[in-house]
């Protein structure tokens, strides 16, 4: 069996979010701390990513008060408590080739230290030297006890509720090691 590994390069890889509320939406970039994969005979065996939480940035607001405001609550214990759990990690535990360059993808996704299996689909661009991987997540972050402004916990949000489910738009590029 020929195995080889790959090495997420942090510079080249991002994640984008995107939350909703009521009125409107906030979207952002979370930096990619490190990762691996495998492939066994060119096929998709492991994986795994780390995000930084702490690196968490609002693209969508412009005024540099209210974004560090903005940005230091999503760093709270409100939403991602990132002093104490600076790594929210995905960890693939199986993989299935799909048509296209596609997976399906289940994996352990742990934030907050709370972890839950969650499925999607993977895109994976493969050379000899490097892989490139793409694909959406969509969270629902009371699973993972962020339970700021939900319906699930609080009545009468009118229209300060913020929607349960996040997104994650995961871009890696990743090296042959």
């Amino acid at each position: 069996m020929d195995t080889k590994n790959f090495k997420v390069n942090s510079e080249k890889s991002l994640v984008e979010w995107i939350g909703r509320k009521v009125t409107g939406a906030h979207n952002g970039t979370i930096e990619v701390k490190e990762g691996t994969f495998a492939f066994e005979d060119n096929t998709l065996s492991s994986g795994k990513f780390v995000i930084d939480t702490r690196s968490i940035k609002i693209l969508d607001i412009d005024d540099a008060e209210t974004n560090a405001q903005f940005a230091g609550h999503l760093a709270s214990d409100d939403f991602f408590n990132s002093d104490q759990f600076p790594d929210a990690i995905f960890e693939i535990t199986h993989a299935e080739p799909g048509d296209n360059n596609s997976y399906y993808v289940t994996g352990d996704l742990t934030i907050k230290g709370i972890t839950h299996s969650i499925t999607t689909t993977l895109q994976i661009v493969k050379t000899d030297n490097a892989a490139v991987l793409d694909t959406k997540i969509v969270i629902d972050r009371t699973k993972f006890n962020i339970k700021f402004r939900s319906s699930n916990f609080f009545t009468n949000l009118g229209d300060t509720l913020i929607y349960n489910n996040f997104d994650l738009n995961i871009h890696l590029v990743a090296e042959a090691q």
